[in-house]
């Protein structure tokens, strides 16, 4: 039979109220009594009753992460970030996988709102008019990673994706390349790699280059290596005479690289490709990927440093964290 509360009062000498007020950490109970149940807790292995816990209190001390595609490299650091900092604040972490599927983004943020969490870390890989308004109606204490997109009533932790990627095609035309292609998501997504698609077209507009329809390459939501595989023979389909590509991922630049390599044409040797997020993979993938490293870790724990301050109704330092990123050189570039 489980422990119950009265029996750690029992062994303690003290009343249910006073083992209560020192679960909670309320200041009035001594030190020497608080000592007396806090060994009581230990010795019998005491377990408090969350739902009880959670109906007195309104917090069940949960945080969900959704996130949409938990095979794709990003996302286990920025939910290892987000969960030291939960664990920290004795938060639990109840993840959330959506497979890139809007319908079940939406069908998560019922269910959250249904077990009680106390607040919701939201990567969405597009955050489209039906997943916001089921947001707003959950009235759940919620930050965004990687999207801020085209509403500003969420707090978010984002880098600058749009100045990154005009950094990285800068890089690319420092280089001396001159038909730059790109692989990323929809254009009018509201995501980061279609920010990032955005800063493409800015650096080669900036360096007076004349953007070329058959050097481009949308993918619908996944953007992983078949799907860069993919796009890059589309693109040498239509055309040979490609200087550089710039990549929305990692993933994405590693399939075309071996697209690449299937058409004989060398990486650096013929063509420079670019990748995005400084992933694991990039490290060890032949060639080393240069790419724009994200502070993964980091994101999830401000995020969830913020979404804690949101349940406990603290104001925010910020609305909007835009942390730094850097540009890696390895030796996917020449």
């Amino acid at each position: 039979m489980a422990t119950s509360i009265k029996d750690v009062a029992r062994e303690a000498n003290v009343s249910i109220a006073t083992v209560s007020r020192v679960l909670n950490n309320v200041d009035v109970v001594n030190e020497d009594t608080k000592k007396k149940v806090l060994e009581a807790i230990e010795k019998l292995d005491y377990r408090p009753n969350i739902v009880a816990r959670s109906l007195k209190t309104q917090k069940t001390k949960t945080i969900g992460i959704i996130i949409p595609d938990i095979s794709n490299q990003i996302y286990p650091e920025v939910v290892r970030g987000a969960e030291d900092v939960a664990n920290i604040y004795d938060y639990n972490i109840i993840l959330c996988n959506t497979d890139l599927d809007p319908q079940k983004e939406m069908e998560y943020l019922r269910v959250l709102g249904e077990k009680m969490v106390d607040g919701v870390i939201y990567i969405s890989n597009s955050l489209e008019k039906d997943v916001v308004k089921t947001i707003k109606n959950s009235n759940m204490p919620l930050v965004l990673i990687e999207t801020n997109g085209k509403e500003s009533d969420f707090p978010s932790v984002i880098i600058d994706n749009k100045q990154a990627a005009i950094d990285a095609v800068n890089y690319l035309i420092q280089k001396g390349n001159k038909r730059i292609a790109y692989i990323g998501t929809e254009k009018d997504a509201v995501n980061a790699s279609a920010i990032r698609y955005k800063g493409y077209r800015a650096a080669l507009e900036e360096n007076k280059f004349e953007h070329n329809e058959e050097l481009t390459y949308f993918c619908k939501y996944s953007l992983k290596a078949d799907d860069g595989y993919n796009a890059m023979n589309e693109i040498l389909q239509k055309t040979k005479e490609i200087d550089a590509v710039f990549c929305a991922n990692d993933e994405i630049a590693m399939g075309a690289i071996n697209a690449l390599r299937d058409n004989n044409i060398s990486v650096p040797k013929d063509v420079d490709v670019m990748g995005f997020n400084d992933t694991y993979g990039a490290a060890i993938f032949y060639p080393k990927l240069t790419t724009i490293s994200q502070p993964l870790y980091d994101m999830g724990s401000v995020a969830t440093r913020m979404l804690i301050k949101k349940i406990n109704k603290e104001p925010l330092d910020k609305e909007l964290f835009i942390l730094p990123y850097e540009l890696i050189e390895r030796d996917s570039c020449k």
